[in-house]
């Protein structure tokens, strides 16, 4: 072949890694948490008051002492350096979406040709990052380099291992010299505070504890591409922007349905069993692995754990599972549509609220219909998804994302809500007057005396709904696989604080008029299902009757692309929203929204000169190579007939590439906005169409000219 790669070598080309294999019972004693700075670790090596003043910080949110952090930080270093480690980092999500880290020695020298190890408080409570290379969507200029990143003990000091050793990696939150959030993490753990605050007076209510705290608790599924990576390397498109823009539909995709819960190949198990290894040491509670829908395509999910904590594991199994397929010859991919024609990847969000004590809100219980705390959080739920659908669909808004959702097992960009059969009859149950539930779910006979009769859920799952109620949670389903969930799961936390203040006020007045609980809380959810039904949806979310209700009948919003989306993040509801709750003030919004469309447009941007680097420097040569071979091989019919056929793919490619050439030059205007809406309605389309002219040829030109590994290689060889 003259290709540098080769299929029987992507094949071959792998290897297991012994070391990284544990026995079951090593990881249960051993592995978990190992690499993670515990709080029993931390008591057993601090003094009791030291202890119990860090305590109150985390259990309770009592303002961080700092006349206890020379202790915190000696107690941290000793236990690193006990491990490995040689540096520290304060580890901070700055707003490209993924993770920062600037590494400092331990070791300083002390004079006379000697050294010591040291790290004081200072250090571990703030350090300076230049900020001027971040995203700030202005709220930086980029003179002002000036950027603190401070200590959040909410999350768990950990290390991060390398061939030759550890770093300490420190949480941490990154804001700018005048104190406005340049992270993702800050506005989580404002609008975690923002929920507690909102929900702990309703709790009250119901007769919880005083000192009761709430917050919200995630899991967050990961699903993602794995593919050979000598393929990965002869794709500029893969490696330059994640996802391929070229590829001829193969003869087979996914239509067997063959590779969903399949038995996971040898190459990808052993990878798998490293990664998870890994997780586990860093307390990364995974739970679940499977062959996803699409043919190389795979799911990790954990299990819930607090919000802010599992965002930053989230954003650690990313960087592990890319980091660890290269191990094994593998390439990760994480863009929402590497491929086309086959499902994307998403990043479900399991989301609920729980008490300090372990009280899941959103828990039905077995009389669903009569508990009435449930019943008043859930309507919380459905009235904050209905007022602000925007909202939650501004938090998933990106360019990759645009080419996933509404198809494929992806949710559509219509927000809706599906609760179920069981849970829909209770509320429309109640908002007729009837109460009470309709008949019990029983049993699934199986039709066999050799198998154990099973227990029938109350309801039906619904694969196209963008948030979905599953049992005893919501999965926000619309979130893209690359993405950072920290901006969604702020979005709802701060919307359903908004939701739960309200109707606690409503249900306080109501009980100071004299009500009974009981009739209160009955009254409030009949209300607030009665007006904000329209968001309930149990149906197929991709029938075009659900769109044409969804928008024309019940008045829904349906912002088809991020363009759309983002336009609304500034609205005065949303901007007074963040504003209440103290999550985001208004320049960090605008900060926000600049940051979005710069990042749209620099996304496209990049696929388009790509696009066009590949038609003109690999495609069209491969084309008019193959048609000189052609010239010379006689005039049959068979060869005037492909001549003429790859003739004219290539003059169609030729005149699509000129087009695109004009639109990239073009980039639609001075102002960030007007970039981005450039690329939306003239570089997307003009890609397309030399995609279209590219991919005839792929199918005409013969294999040995083709200069890309194309979809048949790369989603089938493992």
């Amino acid at each position: 072949m003259n290709h540098d790669y080769d299929v029987i070598s992507a094949a071959r080309n792998w290897i297991t890694d012994p070391t990284q294999n544990a026995t079951p019972q090593q990881i249960v004693t051993e592995v978990f948490g190992s690499d993670v700075l515990t709080l029993d670790q931390l008591k057993a090596r601090l003094s009791k008051p030291v202890y119990r003043s860090l305590q109150a910080t985390l259990e309770r949110g009592d303002t961080l002492d700092p006349s206890i952090a020379d202790t915190v930080a000696l107690a941290m270093k000793t236990w690193a350096m006990e491990r490995g480690a040689t540096h520290y980092t304060h580890w901070f999500q700055p707003l490209t979406g993924s993770t920062a880290e600037k590494h400092d020695s331990f070791v300083s020298p002390a004079g006379d040709g000697l050294a010591m190890a040291t790290f004081s408080g200072g250090e571990l409570i703030q350090a300076e990052p230049d900020a001027s290379s971040f995203p700030s969507g202005g709220l930086r200029a980029t003179f002002e380099a000036r950027g603190y990143t401070a200590w959040d003990p909410s999350s768990p000091a950990f290390l991060m291992r390398h061939a030759n050793g550890a770093t300490l990696c420190i949480p941490t939150v990154f804001a700018s010299w005048t104190g406005e959030a340049l992270d993702n993490k800050t506005p989580l753990l404002r609008s975690t505070e923002a929920l507690n605050k909102a929900v702990t007076p309703a709790l009250h209510l119901f007769g919880a504890s005083e000192g009761t705290r709430v917050g919200s608790s995630l899991g967050a599924e990961q699903e993602y591409f794995l593919i050979a990576e000598e393929y990965f390397y002869n794709r500029p498109d893969l490696v330059m922007t994640g996802r391929t823009l070229f590829g001829a539909t193969p003869p087979r995709g996914q239509e067997l349905e063959d590779h969903y819960f399949g038995a996971i190949p040898d190459r990808v198990l052993s990878f798998m069993t490293d990664a998870e290894t890994q997780m586990y040491a860093l307390g990364i509670p995974v739970k679940t692995r499977h062959n996803e829908v699409a043919p190389g395509q795979f799911e990790i999910a954990p299990i819930y754990e607090n919000s802010n904590v599992a965002a930053d594991h989230q954003q650690l199994i990313m960087q592990i599972l890319r980091n660890t397929a290269r191990k094994f010859g593998l390439v990760c991919l994480m863009h929402e549509k590497p491929f086309a024609g086959v499902n994307g990847s998403g990043k479900h969000c399991n989301w609920s609220m729980a008490t300090d004590k372990g009280e899941n809100l959103l828990e039905p219980g077995a009389t669903p219909d009569k508990n009435l705390q449930f019943l008043f959080f859930c309507s919380a739920v459905i009235k904050a998804v209905d007022e602000h659908q925007d909202l939650l669909r501004i938090s998933v808004a990106s360019a990759s994302n645009d080419h996933r959702l509404g198809a494929n097992e992806a949710p559509p960009a219509i927000i809706s809500i599906f609760l179920g059969s069981e849970l829909t009859e209770i509320l429309d149950r109640l908002e007729s007057g009837q109460g009470g539930r309709g008949p019990e779910a029983g049993f699934l006979g199986l039709g066999s005396s050799v198998l154990p009769p099973l227990p029938r859920h109350a309801g039906d799952r619904n694969r196209t709904s963008p948030f979905a109620f599953t049992g005893n949670k919501f999965e926000f389903r619309a979130a893209g696989s690359s993405q950072s969930i920290s901006m969604p799961i702020t979005v709802l936390n701060t919307i359903v604080a908004d939701a739960v203040s309200a109707l606690t006020a409503d249900l306080q007045a109501k009980l100071d008029s004299g009500l009974a609980i009981d009739d209160a809380v009955g009254e409030i959810v009949k209300a607030t299902y009665s007006k904000h039904k329209r968001i309930v949806f149990n149906g197929d979310g991709y029938s075009t009757e659900w769109h044409e209700e969804a928008e024309h009948v019940r008045g829904l919003l349906n912002l088809r692309t991020s363009l759309d989306a983002i336009h609304h993040l500034t609205d005065a509801k949303n901007a007074d929203l963040f504003s209440k709750y103290g999550v985001l003030t208004d320049r960090e919004l605008a900060a926000r929204q600049e940051i979005m469309y710069d990042i749209y447009f620099k996304t496209v941007n990049i696929e388009g000169e790509t696009t066009e680097y590949i038609a003109r420097a690999m495609i069209l040569p491969a084309s008019v190579k193959y048609l000189k071979d052609l010239y010379g091989a006689g005039s049959s019919k068979a060869v005037k007939g492909v001549i003429a056929e790859v003739e004219a793919a290539a003059d169609e490619l030729y005149e699509a590439v000129g087009a695109l050439y004009t639109q990239n030059q073009a980039l639609g205007g001075e102002e960030v906005h007007e970039k981005a809406h450039h690329m939306r309605d003239h570089v997307l389309p003009a890609m397309s169409a030399v995609r279209v002219a590219a991919d005839k040829l792929e199918k005409v030109v013969a294999e040995k000219h083709w200069p890309l590994p194309t979809y048949r290689q790369m989603l089938f060889v493992k």
